[in-house]
């Protein structure tokens, strides 16, 4: 957990923007787009340092409820902006006294880091159902690495919540507004969820961009230890802190129990690819490790069905600019739902992966995360013990895995085709 660092943050008073109609139904196997242009230029010029897809939380919003999110930049920068969504809400939501600082230890912050994010002006900004906003930005530098503490206050709400269910990362509430306040004192609840915060972005140096990783569980970081940052994707986005590639940002867009196909747990990867990747400011490449979900489902996917969803998210993403990078879907025999059907269609579906020449790049998971005695399997150093979902050091074997030339391909550089895995 970060400890120390130099607060150089101010309030700012710039434009914001609302984006009504983020897309909220369930429309099975469809291509579901969400409006493309309002994010975007909400953000300017902006990276995304941090991101979580968003989705049905459970439960009823609440009146007079405080929130003190915690979340890990990927990439440093001035002008942070916070992006906060009602996208899955069916009432309007009140915010009101947002603050951003530095995670000293729990819920307490770094003296003198916190500040208040405005929208449009104010400190107080009402999203409709189905809308998103940004903050204004704020001057002053974000460090890369560090744990962020967004603290929102929200006086009116109702209806569906709108948040990240699984986030691996331990967060605060309380009742009332205490928000401005660094100390932990009154931020005594605890919370594994991340509510209506879905986005943060920086202005890093000129050229840099970022990562969205489109994923499941295994991205999500099941299996990880909490409060750790040990979800592949943030061993990624160290490796990238000290490379000398371009891309610095790592958006992580993985759902539990999601699918490329089908509604679930969260919206289908087809129907959420412009909200939780697309959208994102600076991304620059979607990094695609999704179907083991629709592979074991009853009844399961076919590997013609789960190949179609995969052009289609690449077609998705060419048509916005973007490339896409395709990982293989690791082994997970053992886990209760393999069978030998199911087994095969992952066979297949790797093969395309590897082979069809479609993805801009390749990252062999199942190579990376196999045991040699049994393919079929994880290997046991790399399994988090339900044969399904890596532990630390397998998630970091998946991104020790990943060729980070292959995240540059934005940029116009030649890529190469061919699968990459150490050893």
């Amino acid at each position: 957990m970060s400890r120390t660092t130099r607060p150089r943050a101010a309030l700012a008073a710039l434009s914001c923007c609302v984006a009504v109609g983020c897309g909220t139904g369930t429309a099975p196997q469809g291509d579901r787009p969400s409006p493309p242009s309002s994010a975007p230029a909400a953000a300017g010029h902006g990276v995304v340092t941090w991101a979580s897809s968003a989705g049905h939380i459970g439960g009823e919003a609440t009146d007079g409820r405080g929130y003190r999110l915690m979340v890990h930049t990927s990439v440093g920068g001035s002008g942070l902006r916070v992006r906060l969504t009602n996208a899955f809400g069916d009432e309007p939501v009140t915010f009101d006294n947002v603050h951003a600082g530095l995670q000293r230890d729990g819920a307490a912050l770094v003296p003198g880091s916190n500040r208040r994010l405005t929208f449009g002006g104010a400190r107080s900004v009402t999203v409709p159902a189905g809308g998103i906003v940004y903050s204004d930005p704020l001057p002053g530098h974000v460090p890369a690495g560090r744990t962020l503490a967004v603290s929102l206050y929200v006086p009116r709400a109702g209806g569906t919540l709108t948040g990240h269910w699984m986030a691996m990362q331990t967060s605060y509430t309380t009742d009332g507004d205490h928000t401005a306040e660094e100390g932990a004192a009154n931020w005594k609840q605890r919370d594994g969820s991340w509510f209506y915060l879905d986005a943060v972005t920086v202005r890093p140096r000129k050229g840099t961009g970022a990562v969205a990783a489109l994923g499941d569980s295994i991205t999500d970081g099941w299996h990880s230890t909490i409060d750790r940052n040990r979800r592949w994707p943030d061993y990624l986005a160290r490796r990238l802190g000290t490379s000398g590639t371009e891309v610095k940002g790592v958006a992580n867009a993985g759902i539990a129990g999601n699918k490329v196909l089908l509604d679930g747990p969260g919206e289908s990867a087809l129907n959420r690819v412009q909200r939780d990747a697309l959208s994102l400011p600076g991304v620059r490449t979607v990094f695609l490790f999704q179907g083991v979900n629709d592979i074991k489902a009853e009844p399961g996917a076919t590997s013609a069905g789960l190949i179609a969803g995969y052009r289609r998210l690449i077609d998705r993403a060419h048509a916005a600019g973007k490339c896409v990078v395709g990982a293989t879907i690791a082994p997970y025999k053992g886990w209760q739902e393999w069978d030998p059907a199911g087994e095969a269609v992952r066979q297949r579906v790797n093969a395309f992966i590897r082979d069809s020449g479609e993805f801009d790049g390749v990252t062999d998971f199942d190579r990376v995360l196999r045991s040699p005695n049994d393919p079929e399997r994880m290997l046991p150093a790399f399994d988090g013990g339900d044969h399904l979902h890596p532990n630390d050091k397998g998630m970091q074997a998946m991104a020790d895995a990943v060729e980070l030339r292959s995240l540059d391909c934005g940029t116009g550089q030649a890529v190469s085709r061919t699968p990459w895995a150490p050893g």
